[in-house]
């Protein structure tokens, strides 16, 4: 009808991370203030989309919720139309009925703020017909096309305030300390907090370790006088001709593999080998956790905005991204498929080795 208002859903899919509020509000304030949109936010994910759960927000609902972590439309990294599992213990395709949802909510697009998972079902989605605008989520940071990600940052604060407190227990004990951060395949987390907490070893995905090197450089290191060592571990590293430590298989997850466990692997190694005290921290969830960072918020705020500027446009089947600072739209396409991982010619390994940082090599 002429005149009538456009509505535009959101949903939050994934695993929580701090910033998925802020992002939210974002999206919500500009498309009422700015374009008189209705919002509707989907309930848990693209699980909402499916059980067709949702609900209306206006401005004052995501009033004051900018410094809040966690989600309030809640998140699923579960649900997948294209693979969910019944009531009898069987994976179906309900992507119709997800779509059929879609339509009966009358939306005229649909923001995703998520993973690489929920890129890669949004642009099934988008594929079949959906208006569907994507904004990068993960404390893994290892979206391609974008140089920063929603919750990487505070997730990185985090980790880093964590390996400072490791520090003084470490240097009192004269003990080996590993921690054991997320990241999945991507060493981005470990190799940042690594960095800035000073860890003295730190072990990715992307470079395979030699335990034996490993132990070499905690002897060297106790040897001059240096009665401690701090290593930071990503959960998917693996030694040379090894495997990644998997804790578990989830069926019904888009992510099935649930990592974790390879800092206990690691510690028993360097007992084993150098007869050194070695103890072991798994930071797990106090990642996803907390108060978004200034830059998250701000992050958050500015791919809310542009996400928001793209469905009043009707430019669908993009993605925004941080490139050079500058928040861009490219073909959701594009960033989907394989992750972004580490590389050893990337310029914060050279300075981490510069500094006498060893990765196990």
């Amino acid at each position: 009808m002429p005149g009538s208002k456009k509505r535009i859903g959101i949903l939050t899919g994934g695993g929580d991370c701090p910033g998925l509020n802020a992002g939210i509000r974002a999206i919500a304030k500009t498309a009422i203030l700015n374009y008189n949109m209705e919002v509707i936010g989907i309930k848990d994910g693209f699980l909402g989309l499916i059980e067709n759960r949702f609900l209306s927000i206006s401005y004052e609902d995501v009033s004051g919720i900018l410094a809040l972590g966690g989600t309030f439309l809640g998140a699923s990294n579960k649900a997948n139309p294209f693979r969910h599992l019944d009531y009898k213990d069987r994976f179906k395709d309900v992507s119709n009925r997800a779509i059929e949802n879609y339509r009966a909510m009358k939306l005229d697009g649909l923001i995703c703020i998520g993973g690489d998972g929920t890129l890669n079902i949004a642009y099934k989605l988008y594929k079949k017909g959906v208006n569907l605008i994507g904004v990068p989520k993960t404390i893994d940071n290892d979206l391609r096309q974008t140089e920063a990600t929603i919750g990487f940052d505070s997730a990185l604060i985090t980790a880093t305030q964590a390996i400072d407190k490791l520090h003084t227990t470490a240097q009192s004990h004269h003990r080996v300390m590993i921690i054991e951060v997320m990241g999945r395949y991507a060493g981005w987390l470990a190799l940042y907090s690594g960095l800035a907490g000073g860890g003295d070893i730190i072990l990715l995905p992307e470079i395979p370790y030699d335990i034996k090197k490993v132990c070499e450089v905690v002897l060297k290191r106790n040897q001059r006088g240096k009665r401690f060592s701090i290593l930071v571990v990503s959960e998917g590293s693996r030694p040379k001709d090894g495997d990644m430590v998997v804790r578990k298989m989830i069926k019904d997850s888009t992510d099935p593999i649930r990592l974790g466990g390879i800092g206990s692997k690691i510690a028993d190694d360097i007992e084993k080998i150098t007869g050194l005290e070695t103890r072991v921290t798994v930071l797990g969830h106090l990642q996803r956790g907390g108060e978004p960072s200034p830059f998250d918020r701000i992050l958050a705020t500015r791919f809310g905005t542009e996400s928001c500027e793209l469905a009043s446009n009707g430019d669908f089947g993009k993605v925004v991204v941080l490139k050079s600072n500058q928040i861009k739209a490219v073909d959701l396409k594009k960033a989907v498929g394989d992750i972004k991982r580490v590389s050893l010619k990337d310029p914060v390994i050279k300075s981490a080795m510069a500094v006498g940082t060893s990765f196990g090599i």
